[in-house]
């Protein structure tokens, strides 16, 4: 009991600091905590006909789901639940997406991941008149699911860890294995039983007060499609390997500038960092307002923007985008990497190598967008003569 009490008041400390703008660097930061009771006054919580109770949400309702609107896709973060399960309950925590689902099952006294085939493991510990801690981690291409006993302090976790495919069918360099990227809001429910309570919901970045955060869609989430084993290679992981202070990504496939306006505001004022690097544009979106609007947010909250050159790609859709990212640098006298550089046949920004991209076969086309190793070396090195403050 003592030990449980222990962890909890870490909890409450870094809860305060969080609120005060004082938070130690190196450690981590509260995004969003509330606690649960009978006033039932949350909106940032999707969740219909629920009932509130002085032991928290009661989840009454199998297979349905209670959303935190809040859109996070930091590559280094956690959600924790204080949670009470009965003694038929099976909770399930998952991404709204789907791509990730967790599994707490009581009457069969074991913890899972949902993978293929399915991550299990027996957790003998569990007892429906206890109240636990059940957390859910990602960290780039791995993700972990813990439960902790708040009566006993007994703890236990699984976890699984993505192996991609580098590119598709006959670009394919593997098999693959996917674990889920926790895309895009966290969710809630009950998949099985009589019912859960949950008491509390606290979001983390598992690091603040960063030297460097960054922002983009696919190009900047490799751990979605690189190759474990290569995984240390991407070029976000060369620059995190280069810099001399605390670096986390905040990548999401298939958005535009409209996305990561809403998720930036739920991470850069909580987490801080003195470079926002974006790299945005491959998927449409970017106009002279909205990337005005971004470098404009940034600037707001004391980083100072890094606007990037989207890579070169199969349609050469990458030329008109970055003349205007050029504008907008010009006009904000901000710096920026020239990838299209790095990625081109002539180092002029026109025409893709494609041997410094991922082959994609696809029925529609032949796409060549996301940088393999050879691109993602390109990349860093153009980091370090077109920004080379961000390594100080």
């Amino acid at each position: 009991m003592l030990r449980a009490r222990r962890l909890w008041l870490l909890v409450c400390l870094v809860c305060w600091y969080s609120a005060r703008g004082q938070v130690p660097a190196g450690a981590t930061v509260v995004l969003y905590n509330q606690v649960f009771d009978t006033t039932g006054r949350y909106p940032e919580l999707v969740l219909p006909d629920a009932r509130y109770t002085p032991s928290g949400i009661q989840m009454r309702v199998r297979g349905q789901l209670a959303r935190l609107n809040k859109y996070y896709s930091l590559a280094e973060r956690l959600v924790r639940y204080r949670v009470r399960f009965s003694a038929d309950a099976k909770g399930v925590f998952q991404s709204d997406q789907g791509d990730f689902k967790a599994f707490v099952d009581m009457s069969r006294k074991t913890i899972s991941i949902q993978t293929n085939p399915v991550i299990q493991k027996k957790a003998a510990f569990l007892d429906p008149q206890h109240d636990y801690l059940v957390e859910v981690h990602r960290s780039y291409q791995t993700v972990m699911l813990r439960l902790i006993d708040l009566h006993t302090g007994s703890a236990d976790s699984i976890s699984a860890t993505t192996d991609g495919t580098g590119g598709v069918r006959a670009g394919a360099v593997g098999r693959g294995f996917f674990a889920g990227l926790q895309h895009d809001y966290y969710c809630f429910g009950l998949a099985a039983g009589s019912g859960m309570y949950i008491q509390q919901m606290t979001v983390l970045s598992k690091a603040c007060n960063l030297l460097l955060l960054i922002y983009g869609d696919s190009i900047t989430e490799p751990e979605g499609y690189f190759p474990r084993a290569d995984f240390a290679e991407s070029w976000t992981q060369l620059i995190r390997k280069q810099a001399h202070g605390r670096v986390i990504t905040s990548g999401r496939g298939g958005t535009t500038i409209n996305e990561l306006l809403n998720r930036i505001k739920n991470e850069l004022p909580f987490i801080k960092a003195k470079y926002v690097m974006i790299t945005i544009g491959t998927n449409g979106g970017n106009t002279e307002q909205n990337l005005s609007a971004l470098v404009e947010y940034i600037q707001s909250q004391g980083s100072i923007p890094v606007l990037n050159n989207i890579p070169a790609n199969e349609s050469g859709s990458q030329v008109p985008v970055n003349a205007l990212i050029e504008k907008i640098r010009q006009k904000y006298k901000i710096k920026g990497a020239r990838f299209d550089r790095a990625t081109s046949l002539n180092f002029d920004g026109i025409a893709v190598d494609k041997t410094t991209m991922w082959h994609e076969d696809y029925d529609f086309g032949q796409i060549y967008h996301h940088p393999n190793i050879k691109g993602s070396r390109l990349m860093f090195l153009q980091t370090l003569t077109d920004i080379p403050e961000i390594y100080e």
